[in-house]
């Protein structure tokens, strides 16, 4: 007896990981898809994922929190993909009425995430795209969220996201140097961002440098192909 409940137990987690891989894969696809209609953004989705994921670890997040904060990196911004080109690809700022339209794009994500993550088993994915742009003060959009009330994850990809904007060129300013995007992040915290997240970020500041300015990889630790997936688990313009 015991036995035939080890092999359906071997059986279900081997399930997990294939299943969990198929998610992964997807979201870096449809990420890739984004990013395609912006070459200013070129690489936008895998950095927030990979610096989320960093992120997850330094926090001390189990395996499958640091690969669900990974798979929302990917697909944070796939809202984007109904905006119109005009003005994701628009050279300068934004009109404020512009700017609205951008503001839609997490609650346009949300809604085409929603389906695949519920039959997946990834729910909580929704709610960090909906929420990724909500301020740790209440300022932020779509709800105004304040302080805990903002879903975790999405309070570490705002971190990763917002970095990954100031670390690109885009068509109304140039990169910003690495050491002024630290202390920027630092002066918001509290304000735009979680103070945690920010204390964490601290704590990688200089693996993350080397990530953008090399493109290697945080090692092992943070490889999504590396990260074992437990048992229970089923898988802009800024």
């Amino acid at each position: 007896m015991r036995k035939i409940v080890n092999f359906f137990n071997r059986k279900k987690e081997y399930n997990n990981n294939v299943a969990s891989m198929t998610v992964h894969q997807f979201a870096e696809s449809l990420g890739n898809a984004i990013d395609a209609k912006d070459h200013y953004t070129c690489s936008h989705s895998e950095e927030v994922a990979v610096v989320a994921q960093a992120l997850g670890v330094q926090l001390g997040l189990d395996d499958r929190e640091c690969e669900l904060l990974h798979i929302a990196g990917h697909l944070h911004d796939i809202g984007k993909i109904g905006l119109p080109d005009s003005i994701l690809k628009k050279e300068g700022r934004l009109t404020l009425e512009e700017y609205e339209t951008v503001k839609q794009h997490p609650s346009i994500g949300a809604e085409i995430v929603k389906p695949v993550a519920s039959v997946s088993g990834l729910d909580r994915i929704t709610g960090i795209i909906l929420h990724h742009h909500e301020r740790f003060d209440g300022e932020g959009y779509p709800y105004s969220l304040k302080g805990e009330r903002i879903p975790f994850g999405a309070r570490v990809i705002a971190v990763a996201d917002t970095l990954s904007a100031m670390a690109s060129n885009r068509p109304y300013r140039k990169a910003i140097e690495f050491s002024k995007i630290i202390k920027e992040i630092k002066s918001c915290s509290g304000t735009q961002f979680d103070p945690v997240i920010v204390d964490a970020f601290m704590g990688i500041t200089d693996k993350v440098e080397k990530y953008f300015q090399q493109g290697n990889s945080f090692g092992e630790e943070h490889d999504p192909q590396k990260i074992r997936v437990p048992e229970h688990a089923v898988l802009v313009h800024q």
